[in-house]
């Protein structure tokens, strides 16, 4: 690999690092040239682990022989490797970069729902989740709790938003996932019931023993303002509510999502 110290905060080759926004890095350059970025370490061996490829690396100088030398070892010859002092890739960036290594990463095609669901028993719908934060949690709960697979709406966070990738801790290319343009209900064409998390006057109990014993479930999880569409909830199976104390009317999203993972895994 070439190592490239990085001497100008206008160096060509860097603009994925520092002018290009996540919506350009995802849109302008899709569907052939769509990047995205991992940061730290622990996050970048997992996207290479899963044969996720490498087009750039960015990385404080004395990572290069430290944190991150596996990674530079792994790299091919033409993937350029930039470094420098902490203080300048922090002006270049914008940010101190966690663990000092950021990684720019080839976006793949997204693929069928049919594909992904075909042998899943428990599936996620994130429907209209904007927050990364909380989008990067909900995946890392998906992949430790044994959800099979995740669909997100398309008025949902993008999944390899820097920030969210950052945390769910490289889970989010661990557990298969795509986005869902038909509606919810569609799922019951692959033979799944549909369980709203939501807070209704009719919703069963997060243990309710008929709920748990279903042998397919798409779980749908909402935003934590508006909730799930009242549409989504009238044309699902089930309505879930999780048992509150203390006189608390709800958990956050990805709190909730952790919850409900555990308490319907198969």
């Amino acid at each position: 690999m070439a190592i490239i110290e990085v001497s100008s905060l206008q160096q060509q080759g860097l603009e994925v690092f520092s002018t290009l926004t996540e919506a350009q890095l995802r849109m302008q350059l899709e569907p052939e040239r769509g990047l995205f970025i991992a940061e730290s370490p622990k996050v970048i061996r997992v996207a290479l682990d899963a044969g996720w490829q490498p087009t750039a690396l960015l990385c404080e100088r004395r990572h290069i022989s430290g944190d991150a030398a596996d990674i530079v070892a792994r790299l091919s010859d033409e993937v350029p490797v930039y470094t420098g002092s902490r203080e300048l890739l922090a002006q270049l960036t914008g940010y101190t970069l966690t663990r000092g290594v950021l990684c720019a990463m080839r976006r793949r095609p997204a693929p069928s729902v049919q594909s992904i669901v075909e042998d899943a028993r428990r599936v996620v719908v994130i429907d209209a989740v904007t927050d990364t934060t909380n989008i990067g949690a909900i995946f890392r709960s998906a992949a430790a709790l044994g959800i099979d697979a995740v669909l997100l709406t398309r008025d949902t966070c993008d999944p390899l938003n820097r920030r969210a990738v950052r945390v769910s801790m490289g889970s989010v290319f661990l557990v298969p996932w795509t986005w869902l343009d038909a509606p919810v209900s569609s799922l019951r064409d692959y033979g799944f019931k549909t369980a709203a998390m939501a807070l209704t006057d009719d919703s069963v109990a997060l243990d309710d023993p008929q709920l748990m014993q279903e042998p397919r479930l798409a779980i749908i999880m909402g935003t934590e303002g508006d909730g799930l569409p009242k549409q989504t909830i009238a044309d699902s199976d089930y309505t879930v509510r999780i048992p509150m104390a203390h006189g608390v009317d709800s958990l956050n999203v990805a709190a909730a999502a952790a919850v409900a993972f555990w308490q319907l895994r198969a």
